[in-house]
Formats: C-alpha cells, sequence, structure tokens
C-alpha cells in the first residue's frame, strides 16, 4: 500500500493493477495535538516456546502478532490485556501445526503459523504472548507506523498520526501533489510468506519538486524492499516547490504460505457404506474462510464428517483433522452447517469431506481467499 501524505495529510486506499499496492488520494485528518480519543496501541512480544519434555525451543524466525487498538481511560494509566498463551506442536520442517487458537478475531495464531523454527519435529509446544500497552499520544513511532500499515480495529486516531508525522513543511497548504509517482517492481522483489513487508521513506523536495535527501524512516526489515522505496522516491517529481519533512510508504502483500501436506483420502474414509458417493448440493457450502489466516494469507485444510436427513439438511459436523490451526476446521464446520443435499429417502451417515483453503497466486487482482471441496 502507497499512501501519499501519510504523515502530512491524508490516507485512502485504491486498488493499483496486479501490484498489490494502494495508491492515496487527499483526504486529510484534522490533526489537533491536544486532543485526546483515548485510544491504547497493544503491542505483543511471544515469550519462550516450550515443548514436551521440558524443550525450550529458540532460533527460527518469531512473528510478532499484529499491534492493537484499545480503549483507556485519560486518568488511569493503561493496564496490558492478559496474556494469550497458544498450544500447538513443530513438524519437521518447522512450521507450527495442530495450533489451538480460538481467538478468531486476533492475530495470534497467524502470526505463531507464520513463524519458523528449527526443523525439528516438537509435539506438546505452548507458547504466550505477552502485551504492553501505551496511550496511542505516546506509544513508539515504529509501533504506530506498523499499525498503519496494517490497522486491524480502525483507522490510526489523530494522534497518532500527531506522533508520527515529521517536522517540515510537507503538510502545509497547499499541500505537494505528485506530478509522477513511481513505483517499485514488485515482481523482482522477494515476498515473505504470511508477512505484509513495508518500508517507509522521508525526503524533502527543491524548487522544482524533485525528491533530495531521500532516506529510510521505518520499515520491518526487507532490504530489497527497503532500496526500491528509495528508489521510487527518487524517481517521483511533485508540485509545491521546496519542501520538507516528506514521507511515503511502500508495501508487499504477503507471499502465500501453503498449507501442511493433507493427508490421503484413504486416512479419514466414509464411516461404513451409508454414505453414497454421489450426493448431491442443493444449496453448496457458503464459503468462510478465517479472515485473520486471510490477512497473512495463510493457507490450510480441513477433513469433516456429518451426516444428512432424509430432506437434505447437514447435521452431527465433526471436524476430523485441519491445519495448521483448529480455525481451519471450525470455519470447514460452519460452512458445511450452511448446505443443503437433495433429499433422498434414507438420507446419509458418516460423509466425509475435504476442504482446502486457498489464496489466490501473489499479484492476483481478485484478491479472494476461497476453499474448495474435494
Amino acid at each position: 500500500m502507497a499512501v501519499r501524505g501519510w504523515l502530512s495529510s491524508a490516507l485512502v486506499l485504491s486498488l493499483v493493477g496486479a501490484t498489490s499496492l494502494a495508491q492515496a488520494t487527499p483526504l486529510a485528518p484534522v490533526i489537533d495535538a491536544s486532543s485526546s480519543s483515548g485510544r491504547i496501541l497493544v503491542t505483543w512480544m511471544p515469550g519462550p516456546v516450550r515443548c514436551e519434555g521440558g524443550v525450550t525451543e529458540t532460533g527460527g524466525a518469531m512473528r510478532r502478532p499484529l499491534n492493537d487498538l484499545a480503549w483507556g481511560d485519560r486518568v488511569t494509566p493503561p493496564s496490558a490485556p492478559t496474556p494469550v498463551t497458544l498450544q500447538f506442536d513443530i513438524d519437521s520442517a518447522g512450521r507450527a501445526v495442530s495450533i489451538k487458537d480460538k481467538h478468531a478475531f486476533g492475530d495470534f495464531g497467524p502470526a505463531l503459523a507464520a513463524s519458523k523454527f528449527p526443523a525439528t519435529a516438537r509435539q506438546g509446544c505452548s507458547i504466550t504472548y505477552m502485551a504492553s500497552a501505551q496511550p496511542v499520544a505516546s506509544a513508539s513511532v515504529a509501533d504506530l507506523v506498523s499499525y498503519m500499515i496494517s490497522p486491524i480495529v480502525g483507522a490510526l486516531p489523530p494522534e497518532g498520526w500527531a506522533r508520527i508525522r515529521l517536522e517540515g513543511t510537507c503538510g502545509q497548504l497547499p499541500r505537494p501533489q505528485p506530478l509522477l509517482r513511481a513505483f517499485p517492481d514488485f515482481r523482482h522483489i522477494a515476498g515473505t510468506p504470511g508477512v505484509k513487508d513495508w518500508a517507509a521513506i522521508a525526503y524533502d523536495t527543491d524548487a522544482e519538486g524533485k525528491p533530495i535527501h531521500v532516506r529510510l524512516f521505518q520499515s520491518n526489515g526487507n532490504a530489497a524492499l527497503e532500496d526500491a522505496a528509495v528508489k521510487a522516491i527518487s524517481d517521483s517529481r511533485f508540485s509545491g516547490g521546496a519542501r520538507t519533512g516528506c514521507t511515503y510508504p511502500y508495501w508487499r502483500m504477503p507471499k502465500q504460505l501453503p498449507a501442511p501436506a493433507m493427508p490421503d483420502k484413504s486416512a479419514f474414509p466414509a464411516s461404513g457404506t451409508a454414505c453414497p458417493a454421489d450426493r448431491k448440493w442443493a444449496t453448496p457450502p457458503v464459503k468462510r474462510y478465517p479472515g485473520a489466516y486471510s490477512r497473512r494469507r495463510i493457507e490450510g485444510w480441513a477433513i469433516v464428517r456429518y451426516d444428512i436427513a432424509p430432506w437434505g439438511v447437514v447435521g452431527n459436523v465433526t471436524v476430523l483433522a485441519a491445519q495448521p490451526s483448529e480455525q481451519f476446521g471450525d470455519e470447514a464446520a460452519r460452512s458445511l452447517e450452511t448446505a443443503k443435499f437433495e433429499p433422498s429417502p434414507q438420507g446419509a451417515s458418516g460423509c466425509v469431506e475435504r476442504m482446502k483453503f486457498v489464496m489466490p497466486a501473489d499479484g492476483s487482482a481478485d484478491d479472494l481467499a476461497d476453499f474448495s471441496v474435494d
């Protein structure tokens, strides 16, 4: 996502082709540094990972859950939310699997699924995420920019914009307008599985609107994106003459993180012969994708057993297996319960469906998560 003048002006998004960008148009928040929304920025840090036998896993790449916003009290200092503990296993490739995660609207399970451990299979693992809370007006600039890039509970409040705005003349009216907006060539920038990479660039402009003093302001560490973002700003041109303290961020959508291998059909056969192979949908399942996993482009699957009443209604839905998180099983069950089969004299029992949750290829203009029934 690229947001024009986001520290000095505005944030409005519109899709740009197949590059997974968004380009801003003017809609500036009015920033009054003396006012406060009472919002609290909550940041989460992963604690130690302990597995069966007392083994503590270290190394790899641990992903932090996305920052969150909460309501605070303007008088009482904010208190950190309750720690969150997840149970999971580690497969032989070093991926977190079998994640027990009932936080449907949080980023704990997806952050864990996007993490990487040493390539040694472990079972009975747990991790606890600890939170810290700060008023938005005094939170760290890096954490505020990170939230601005990935807002999960609403836009950054005005005091957040005031906090991260650079000193300078870029926000003065009339605000500079892009005469030429250059973008990185995202085709040649490797993405990170399950992680939205971003780089915010600071710059000034000379009297002709050419960017000068172009430098990295904040980023989450993708060096290739940082270099390409600096070059893109340097190649851009703006109206408004000489200005200081301008900023602009670019981001790249996460690379899809494929699901762990799905068991063969023979591993979970239909129970007995009471479920005909030629059963037909009267109403196919409503497609649901675990939203928090979709945000990180993490794929999954579920295997579900169910019965069918003679009038076609689905019941007795049981999740037999799901990866990398139980949320895929929960969504598969909810989806299946919305379906209906054609009526039959006896109905059916012990039927099994294999449901695959997939994301479109990187760069797809139709960025809609989907699942298929196999």
